[in-house]
């Protein structure tokens, strides 16, 4: 095989014109979130004594979330600080009209597409650092194995105190100089890990592709990932479980749905284990095996892959409303472990806002406002909606990445473990694709490079016995 594998132009254009991605809002709705303020100012806690920090990627602007975690007897006290963007979005005008036709932000490999036009999501309504900003504040208390004792939240005025990114964040852990706001995120993490496995969580730990641009040209590399980006994860997850259990108690919200796994999925995966030489002892439960997998070796790689059958259907389901009144029986998420609810995202993800307003109203003894719970059952169709196209657009980008950097390889050979019977991962550049001539599972093998389409944003691969 030739030299690296790059190429130093790649034109996200034809994605964004195939799913009618358009950064430009309406004229009104930009007036209106240029000129973005509290409209709930008078009602909020001043709590700027708590010494928030986020930690994002490198370089983002548009912060929903800022942590702080302190001991709290022989347990842990959590406050997590999200954007209250209920309170900078007007309800029934035209920026909030704008949000839900976009649902989410989209993601590109060269640029967003905001939920938000950037003047509030990067800025007024952004958690960035030395700035005074309107927060929906959690007050999580946990005991010693991580327990919730009690969850809350209310209308407050904070302030961070420092932008840190994961990468960053990690090396300071490493080096025992962590931001004291984060020193326990760890103990908190595992604690809230293994709180989830004990109720039945699944956490899929496949490769996540993306497409990137470096000094030499656009490559496709499996994204980078510390213990701290896990830890932050179940602060979010744990929010999220802490919203559900306030709207279930209420009868009124809409929650991130899941279905259990079948059994039979279940023991379809531990013949294929078994079938790898992955020992999984009778006793051990499914996300406890999985935790311990080790995704590095082919074999362990190829289980996580089969794994990824156990998590389907996931969806939003409204309650309390005239369409739905009561929530479903199995309310549950078989990803984290009980009922879950989306709320720490509003800035890039339009359910947060309206789930956050239920649980804002509950908290403090008010009835849910009309602009909210009226609005639960749309919500949760263009949730689904959006989430459908997210996943296509990211496709489309590492579909489209993938066949222009390979576009002059086909027929050379490339080392690469095998996910599937008929999927293979390359060790460079991380190509996840096609490959027929069913190689052996789980096996280090060669593979040929058969279709490189740029066009039809195409890249498969052949396999010989050698």
């Amino acid at each position: 095989m030739r030299g690296p594998v790059l190429s130093s132009a790649v034109d996200f254009g034809a994605v964004r014109t195939e799913f009618e991605l358009v950064e430009e809002f309406p004229a009104e709705a930009q007036a209106q979130a240029d000129a973005a303020a509290d409209r709930l100012a008078a009602g909020r806690a001043d709590r700027r004594d708590i010494e928030f920090v986020t930690i994002d990627p490198p370089g983002s602007r548009d912060l929903d979330q800022a942590v702080h975690i302190a001991a709290d007897g022989d347990g842990y006290l959590v406050h997590y600080a999200i954007a209250d963007v209920g309170a900078l979005v007007e309800p029934g005008g035209p920026l909030e009209a704008e949000t839900r036709r976009r649902g989410q932000t989209m993601y590109l490999p060269d640029g967003s597409v905001p939920l938000h036009p950037r003047s509030l999501s990067e800025g007024a309504g952004s958690l960035l650092p030395d700035q005074d900003r309107a927060a929906a504040l959690w007050e999580i208390r946990l005991d010693a194995a991580g327990e919730v004792r009690s969850g809350t939240v209310q209308r407050a005025v904070v302030r961070s105190r420092a932008r840190l990114d994961y990468a960053g964040v990690q090396a300071d852990f490493d080096a025992g100089r962590v931001h004291p706001s984060v020193a326990l995120l760890p103990a908190v993490g595992e604690l809230r890990a293994r709180w989830g496995r004990a109720h039945g969580a699944i956490d899929l730990r496949l490769p996540a592709q993306e497409a990137v641009q470096g000094p030499d040209g656009w490559t496709v590399r499996i994204e980078p990932r510390t213990d701290f980006d896990a830890h932050n994860a179940q602060i979010s997850l744990l929010t999220g479980v802490c919203a559900a259990a306030i709207m279930l108690k209420a009868g009124v919200g809409l929650l991130r749905t899941l279905p259990a796994a079948p059994a039979t999925a279940v023991e379809e995966l531990r013949r294929t284990a078994a079938a790898l030489g992955q020992d999984w002892p009778a006793d051990v439960l499914v996300g406890d095996f999985l935790a311990g997998l080790d995704v590095s070796t082919p074999q362990g790689l190829a289980v996580m892959t089969d794994a990824a059958r156990l998590l389907r259907r996931s969806g939003y389901a409204a309650f309390g409303t005239d369409a739905a009144p009561q929530p479903a029986e199995d309310a549950a998420h078989a990803g984290v472990g009980a009922p879950y609810a989306h709320v720490t995202a509003p800035l890039r993800r339009l359910a947060d806002r309206y789930a956050t307003e239920v649980c804002l109203a509950t908290c403090a003894g008010e009835p849910v406002p009309d602009w909210s719970r009226g609005a639960l059952d749309e919500v949760a169709e263009i949730m689904q909606r959006t989430n459908s196209l997210a996943s296509k657009v990211d496709r489309a980008c590492i579909d489209l990445t993938e066949a222009v950097i390979l576009a002059d390889r086909v027929g050379e050979d490339f080392p690469a473990i095998t996910m599937r019977e008929d999927q293979v991962l390359l060790d460079d550049p991380a190509v996840i694709a096609a490959c027929t001539g069913r190689p052996p599972e789980g096996a280090r093998v060669t593979v040929r490079l058969e279709t490189a389409d740029v066009a039809a944003r195409k890249v498969s691969f052949a396999y010989e016995k050698r």
